[in-house]
């Protein structure tokens, strides 16, 4: 980021836009209970694991800890949250 110009600052701008676009669509996802609003939840919180892990490894701290406990927590809800869909859906296939 030392040299910043012009059309480096739009290749961020259109980054941090899409980022924002995925992001806005997968609350709305969610907002409204679609599955491939939990599912994409489910699996951008879990690329973020590792990455946590790591840091923690390089060192314990408040913030380090609170913020994968809240990461944990929330692919964890959406895990709950798909298993209980396909439990419905399978209760219903064998009702019919």
């Amino acid at each position: 980021f030392t040299e910043l110009n012009d059309v480096k600052l739009w290749w961020l701008a259109a980054a941090a836009g899409a980022y924002a676009t995925v992001r806005f669509a997968e609350a709305w996802g969610l907002w409204r209970g679609r599955a491939w609003a939990e599912w994409l939840a489910a699996v951008s919180g879990g690329i973020y694991i590792p990455f946590e892990l790591y840091e923690l490894s390089l060192g314990v701290n408040a913030l380090r800890l609170i913020t994968f406990g809240c990461n944990v927590l929330v692919v964890a809800v959406m895990v709950h949250a798909l298993r209980q869909r396909r439990g419905a859906a399978n209760r219903i296939g064998a009702v019919l």
